[in-house]
Parts: structure tokens; C-alpha cells; sequence
């Protein structure tokens, strides 16, 4: 079954629902998947924004504000 179908079927099933307690985590879920497909949309930076990135990155380098990846790496263990 190719995505449109599929898609149509969910909302043919979706719209049969009489249940707020059903309908509620569905728009959740739409919400999230909406804010992560925006987030994934690609908006480059312009020359200026890069320099000043490279610039604060360069600071915060020489004035030890910084992670190495095994710090990083035990956070998240």
C-alpha cells in the first residue's frame, strides 16, 4: 500500500472516532511530527552569521567553555 492510501485510510479511520481520550494523543503526535519536519527544513546562514558562530566558538575555545565528547558521552550513559 503506497503513503497516499495509507493515508487515506488513516484519516477515514481517524474520523470514525467518537472518543476525546483517542483523539487527543493523535494530535499530539501530529504536532510533534509538524515541529520536527518544520526543524527539518534547511535554512542556510548567511557569511555573516557563519563568522560570528566561528567567532563566539573560537572564544568560548580559549576561555574553556567547552565539552569533549567523553564528557559528552557519560551525560547521556
Amino acid at each position: 500500500m503506497n503513503l497516499e492510501a495509507r493515508k487515506i485510510e488513516f484519516v477515514q479511520e481517524f474520523l470514525k472516532l467518537q472518543s476525546e481520550e483517542a483523539v487527543s494523543p493523535l494530535e499530539k503526535i501530529l504536532r510533534k511530527e509538524k515541529n520536527a519536519s518544520d526543524e527539518r527544513i534547511f535554512k542556510p546562514m548567511t557569511q555573516e552569521e557563519l563568522n560570528t558562530r566561528i567567532d563566539k566558538s573560537e572564544s568560548d575555545f580559549r576561555n574553556n567553555r567547552f565539552k569533549n565528547s567523553s564528557e559528552l558521552l557519560e551525560k547521556y550513559e
